[in-house]
């Protein structure tokens, strides 16, 4: 046996016991005549103490054991003369009768520590040594206890966990594919699944009624924080239901989780379509953790000789409240940020409503004292209160003042990763609309579709699925496919709706973005084992790589020189 028990459970109810741990050199502090091991396993730190004075070989012996090293310590549970209360082990230690070195280790690159010296690049490399770490290891947890919440609220509710296949046919779902190529069938190719939309369908005309999968799904797509080529969906399908049953099935999911892994309790999500996302917070998952909703002032500012304004389809903007003593290097700061490529707005317009009462803007030229206060007064601006406004097209005017609340947001300390403000986001358009399409009917239609958002983070979408081959054919045609490449590409789920599909719904979480958003981190790549790199890469490994020619020529694949 190596070990009696971990790292992380002694405490002083086992004082007297004998005990054997086994794990990992955290540090070591030779005092002289003491010295001390912090040995470290995944369920915590246990210290262990060696005394010269009662075996100076042993002493001796601890000495020389180096960071990470693999050791197994047999001793007694004694009480600690100097506590730690900041570890669950910290008012015992184990006086150690016997040490064994199971194995050496290099020093490690980066230290193994909450706050490593390792950048991320480093910490990719020997991601097995970042996964020692506490803040990564916890993450790993975290999604390991989410995951299995999930299977059993599921299962509980008669969801069926039913594998669907990695290898398929490629269709186009809106980004690239990746590719296998099959070496029995010279030049055809499989392709990973970018979702298992098309097989959970499949299921319901099979009669299964729910089915839940969390699921390995892979898209070939430019990389950012919240992406990774391969990804992993909480997958699920359900038939006999409206749009009502998906909601409140899949909002009492996400409810248990946050009162299981939070111990936040909610009751009823709010929804809002998305035209009144768009019109109140810019964004289809708008962050509802605070308020700065739009306000539009076109109507106030128009024919005041301003032209940037009078020229504008849409001015609209935001109350930063208590913010009117910004410093000009603030409101300069705030400028810049919107003028960033990445926002891509010409400018930005400040109105200071100071605290005695008095208006002053950035635009003083064309608005006097009762023009500003009508803008305040639309604006629902009070005294100390800083109004920051954009113009422009409306749906792009609309899209950087997003970007500009959530700035605001962040630096005013309103996006606290602690709070969780879950919504619906209802009713999205079905079709965007172009010159070949009348704005007049397509604009007015909606997708039977829903969007869960959690923080200013989609963490879950679906919809009511058309079940009508009919109907189905009429929304290729709309979309543009030709029956025979509809018939190439969904032939085989076409002709199972013909066999007496059942009116069927569903709804997929991205399971990495859940757990990053649960935990309050920008990036999913903490909550992966082994993630990519933002070129793909796995730079521990070196993958991609190329393959030998052998292996080519039995693909039949000729690469261009």
């Amino acid at each position: 046996m190596y070990r009696t028990n971990t790292c992380g459970e002694l405490r002083l109810a086992n004082l007297g016991q004998t005990v054997t741990l086994a794990g990992w050199v955290q540090r070591s502090r030779d005092l002289g005549g003491m010295t001390f091991v912090d040995l470290r396993d995944r369920y915590g730190i246990t210290q262990l103490a060696f005394n010269m004075e009662t075996d100076a070989a042993l002493c001796e012996q601890a000495r020389r054991l180096g960071r990470e090293y693999v050791v197994q310590a047999t001793g007694k549970v004694i009480e600690r003369s100097s506590k730690n209360t900041k570890i669950p082990t910290g008012e015992i230690e184990i006086e150690v009768l016997e040490l064994k070195v199971l194995n050496e280790a290099k020093t490690p690159p980066f230290t193994i520590e909450d706050q490593s010296d390792g950048g991320d690049d480093l910490r990719m490399r020997y991601r097995y040594l970042d996964i020692r770490r506490n803040p990564v290891r916890q993450n790993l947890e975290l999604r390991h206890r989410m995951a299995m919440l999930v299977r059993n609220y599921l299962s509980d509710r008669d969801f069926l966990e039913i594998e669907t296949p990695m290898l398929i046919k490629s269709t186009p779902e809106g980004a690239r594919d990746f590719v296998v190529p099959s070496r029995m069938n010279p030049g055809e190719f499989y392709a990973l699944p970018q979702s298992p939309q098309q097989y959970k369908q499949l299921l319901m005309v099979s009669g299964m009624d729910r089915y839940f999968q969390i699921v390995r799904c892979f898209r070939d797509e430019d990389l950012r924080a919240d992406r990774q080529p391969e990804f992993t969906q909480i997958d699920c399908e359900m038939s006999f239901v409206d749009q009502e049953d998906v909601l409140q099935m899949f909002e009492g999911l996400i409810k248990h989780l946050l009162l299981e892994l939070k111990g936040v309790k909610f009751e009823q999500f709010p929804r809002i379509t998305w035209h009144e996302a768009m019109r109140r917070f810019g964004s289809d998952k708008p962050d509802m953790r605070f308020g700065m909703e739009f306000q539009e002032v076109t109507d106030v500012v128009c024919g005041r000789g301003f032209g940037l304004f009078d020229s504008s389809e849409l001015v609209v903007g935001i109350v930063a409240e208590g913010c009117a003593e910004y410093t000009r290097k603030q409101l300069d700061a705030l400028t810049d940020f919107v003028k960033r490529p990445q926002v891509g707005a010409g400018g930005m317009v400040y109105i200071k409503y100071n605290a005695d009462g008095t208006l002053k803007s950035s635009v003083d030229k064309f608005y006097d004292a009762d023009a500003l206060k009508a803008i305040a007064d639309r604006m629902g601006a009070k005294p100390g209160d800083l109004m920051l406004l954009l113009c422009g097209p409306a749906m792009k005017t609309r899209t950087q003042l997003c970007a500009l609340r959530l700035e605001v947001g962040q630096q005013l300390g309103l996006r606290d990763p602690h709070k969780f403000a879950p919504l619906w986001v209802v009713d999205f358009p079905l079709l965007e609309w172009d010159l070949l399409a009348d704005p007049s009917r397509w604009g007015d239609i909606r997708a039977n579709a829903y969007d869960m958002v959690l923080n200013g983070s989609e963490v879950g979408g679906g919809s009511i699925r058309i079940h009508d081959r009919a109907l189905q054919n009429q929304m290729f045609h709309t979309l543009g496919f030709t029956d025979e490449t509809a018939a190439e590409q969904f032939g085989f789920l076409m002709d199972a709706f013909t066999y007496g599909a059942p009116p069927h719904a569903g709804l997929a979480f991205g399971f990495d973005r859940l757990c990053s958003v649960f935990s309050g981190a920008d990036s999913i790549r903490d909550f992966i084992a082994f993630p990519k790199n933002n070129a793909g890469r796995d730079v521990m490994s070196g993958s991609p790589s190329p393959i030998a020619p052998e292996q080519l020529d039995e693909l039949q694949i000729a690469l261009k020189s």
